[in-house]
């Protein structure tokens, strides 16, 4: 299979309900796709200002600093101490590496990768375009005997699912008993909402309750598109295993999947500064707790939703008509559909919207 045999891209077939939602004499609350509106942090910004001689080739691995920042701010931010910085390795944003991570590590027919049942479907891509067979399953005792990579998710894109770090730690040993590589996309970790994920740090798969301190076979990945407003950036790392992070490394420096230098340089300012972190997820914490209420006033389920960037929700009728009502009040959705077919039900929701345009939505929604 290759590129040319992927299926049309499933967002075309939302246009027909953006363009009823842009004829609300208000305009349109585009909420369905997860792109920050914030401003890039100025400490970024000046970061990135500061790199424009950016004359040489720039490296596979990253820079020393940034591999360092990496490092520090795992151990700072997610409570897995004891990285070395060849055990990390920057990436072109996450979903490049979503996408290519089946082939960077030699799958092909015959191979099973395991995504979760509501998932990004960049995990099915990546397992179709080198011939392996995707396979959406949430429970680790159903994953097949040729299972080679599980994709995990915590918190979950479209539904803000968190795995504990029980429920990693089952996903890792049963995956070593396969054989298997975990990869645990993580990137809205910064985001947790509902208690216990209010005050408790969301758990990394690398992190020690879930290891035992052995990190072979594991891969965290991560992206500062949400957390930081660099999604224009294409800035995202991957760490864990060293064995598999040279061999990622060797791949991609064959591939050249180079970070731009001035890119890096700007991750590591964005890397060791908290402070704008804190004042973006306050941000996303005054617009959900705006949307959240109006969503259940129109008859919406709020489903998982205890972290990251969207409310996953459902009134009981079919996605597509749940995409027409809120169309219809001038608010666009993403369909559950496109996240896998065990959710026929569901519509995203996304946060990033600005404040005036969530106060939009809300109202309209009250008045549904």
């Amino acid at each position: 299979m290759g590129v040319s045999d992927l299926a049309d891209y499933p967002w075309d077939a939302v246009a027909p309900f953006a363009e009823r939602a842009r004829a609300h004499p208000d305009g349109i609350v585009d909420l369905s796709i997860g792109s920050p509106v914030d401003p890039t942090p100025p400490v970024v910004a000046q970061a990135l200002a500061a790199a424009t001689d950016a004359h040489a080739y720039p490296q596979t691995m990253g820079t020393a600093d940034l591999r360092g920042a990496i490092v520090d701010w795992y151990a700072r931010r997610r409570g897995v101490t004891g990285l070395t910085p060849d055990q990390v390795l920057p990436t072109v944003g996450s979903k490049e590496l979503v996408a290519l991570l089946p082939l960077l590590l030699d799958l092909g027919p015959g191979d099973v990768v395991v995504h979760p049942r509501a998932a990004y479907p960049t995990y099915e891509v990546g397992a179709r375009l080198v011939g392996a067979t995707p396979v959406a399953s949430d429970d680790p005792a159903d994953w097949p005997e040729a299972t080679k990579l599980v994709w995990l998710n915590s918190p979950g894109n479209p539904d803000g699912r968190v795995l504990d770090a029980a429920a990693l730690r089952d996903a890792v040993v049963r995956a070593r008993r396969l054989g298997a590589v975990v990869a645990s996309d993580e990137c809205y970790a910064e985001l947790g909402w509902d208690a216990p994920w209010d005050v408790e740090p969301i758990p990394s798969v690398l992190d020690g309750r879930v290891t035992d301190g052995d990190l072979s076979g594991i891969l965290s990945v991560y992206s500062l598109s949400k957390q930081s407003n660099l999604a224009g950036y294409r800035a995202a790392f991957l760490a864990g295993d060293r064995v598999l992070v040279d061999r990622l490394l060797t791949g991609r420096k064959h591939l050249g999947l180079m970070l731009p230098a001035p890119v890096q340089r700007a991750m590591t300012a964005a890397l060791a500064d908290d402070a704008h972190v804190s004042r973006q997820k306050e941000l996303y914490r005054a617009r959900r707790d705006v949307l959240k209420p109006a969503l259940e006033s129109a008859g919406f389920r709020i489903d998982s939703s205890e972290a990251g960037l969207y409310l996953w929700v459902t009134e009981g009728r079919d996605t597509w008509e749940s995409m027409a009502r809120l169309a219809e009040v001038g608010i666009l959705a993403g369909p559950g559909v496109f996240y896998g077919a065990h959710h026929p039900q569901h519509v995203r929701v996304s946060l990033t919207a600005t404040d005036e345009r969530i106060r939009a939505a809300a109202s309209r929604l009250r008045g549904i």
